[in-house]
């Protein structure tokens, strides 16, 4: 984690002496000071925060496509006069355990438009989703395991 503390020194200072806009200085200076960590990183010991922060980011790029095509796909919905909506509740076997893996799959789920989480079983093995296009149950719970979860088990563990 000092690492990453480091890192940001590092963003702070190089949006300081740049003297341009706050947001892209340190945008700027974050991807440099990520640059030139991973660049001497044998100095520094073994560390996740080289192999977590291109997770992260490949979490947002698929979070973002993702909304996007289901933004798409609810928007076509509404504007045709024949819904192809079939919406259906599907329990989704969970391979996340702990709370903050839970917590995170089960909002992101819901911040897509065309599913909402709905409850987590006693046992905490499966999480009720409701879908709004739901053709096949097994291919639903793939894609979201295969997707989201998966990338959010990657980052966090």
């Amino acid at each position: 984690m000092h690492v990453f503390a480091l890192n940001l020194v590092f963003a702070l200072l190089f949006a300081l002496f740049s003297g341009g806009p706050v947001g892209s200085g340190l945008l700027a200076g974050f991807a440099l000071g990520y640059l030139a960590l991973w660049l001497t990183r044998p100095l520094y010991g073994p560390s996740k925060y080289f192999q977590r922060l291109p997770r992260i980011f490949g979490l947002l790029v698929y979070f973002t496509k993702e909304l996007v095509r289901s933004n798409l796909m609810v928007l076509w919905d509404v504007l045709t006069p024949t819904h192809i909506s079939q919406p259906g509740i599907v329990a989704l076997p969970l391979t996340a355990k702990s709370d903050l893996e839970i917590f995170l799959v089960a909002n992101l789920i819901s911040l897509t438009p065309g599913t909402l989480s709905l409850d987590v079983s006693a046992d905490r093995r499966y999480l009720y989703v409701h879908v709004m296009f739901l053709d096949d149950v097994t291919a639903t719970c793939t894609h979201i395991k295969e997707g989201i979860e998966r990338r959010i088990l990657e980052v966090l563990r």
